[in-house]
């Protein structure tokens, strides 16, 4: 596990404020995958990308609000892996109440697809890409990457990892059976069958992509849902790491980017995917 003290997050915020790969990058904005307002996503290229790798990263906010372009979304990561020279993509879809969270997960494969198929263009490599995502973000992407099939429906191809960032919703059944928050209950309703089809624990196939699954030590609820996800990844031959981080529920989406032990534990296993 990795103990983060409040004085070490402030220094890794003022380290980060004074790297050179604060440098603004190039951004192509606005970049429409489909008819709907919210169908976009924002592209963040490094100076030079032959052939480079990528982050497509899912915002979180309770599957009913957040976008694409908020500070704690982008900001730190764009610049810390396009200092890298890897390219950055931050997506929005449709939301609550138009959209429920299996909508947004087909938004978002609708988005890899035009995403991979523009790559190219953009200097990056399509098969050395990580999918990432916070809270409500993070189990959608979850659920494209344990069923793998729902992103492929749209012309979607593998990707090489999928990195989702404090959710505890990867067996929906049993986040709506223990007392759901009210967030909870607006996304996944009353209908246990809706549970199993937006469950990444009741989706998941063989042959995945490898998982690192990020959870706060300072809430109850991702840390034994993260685990038990990951034995049954392991169970089915796949690959899929825990890491314990101590910071709040919004510092890991906020501060992932800056200087620091959990950023270099998170590039260390895009390297070792190919991502990187």
């Amino acid at each position: 596990m990795l103990h983060l003290t409040r004085r070490a997050t402030l220094a890794g915020l003022a380290a980060f404020a004074a790297t050179p790969t604060c440098a603004a990058p190039k951004v192509l904005r606005d970049v429409a995958y489909g008819g709907h307002a919210l169908q976009r996503y924002d592209v963040y290229l490094p100076e030079s990308t032959p052939k480079g790798p990528m982050v497509v990263f899912m915002h979180g906010g309770g599957w009913q609000y957040g976008d694409k372009g908020n500070d704690a979304v982008w900001e730190a990561k764009a610049a810390h892996w396009t200092g890298r020279g890897l390219g950055f993509v931050s997506v929005n879809t449709r939301l609550l109440p138009e959209a429920d969270p299996l909508q947004q997960a087909t938004d978002l494969a609708r988005g890899i697809s035009h995403i991979q198929a523009n790559a190219a263009s953009w200097g990056l490599d399509t098969k050395r890409m990580a999918l990432m995502g916070h809270s409500a973000g993070a189990h959608l992407v979850a659920l494209l990457g344990a069923d793998p099939g729902l992103a492929r429906q749209w012309g979607a191809h593998p990707w090489a990892a999928t990195v989702p960032l404090d959710t505890e919703v990867y067996d929906a059944e049993t986040t709506m059976r223990r007392r759901p928050s009210r967030i909870h209950r607006a996304a996944f309703g009353e209908s246990r069958a809706f549970w199993e089809r937006a469950s990444p624990r009741a989706r998941l196939q063989t042959g995945t992509a490898p998982f690192l699954l990020v959870c706060s030590t300072k809430r109850r609820g991702p840390l034994p849902a993260a685990r038990a996800f990951a034995r049954q990844v392991k169970a089915r031959g796949g690959r899929a790491e825990v890491l314990e981080v101590a910071l709040s529920h919004s510092a890991i989406n906020s501060t992932l980017g800056m200087p620091g032990p959990y950023t270099d534990r998170v590039d260390q296993f895009l390297a070792s995917t190919g991502v990187g």
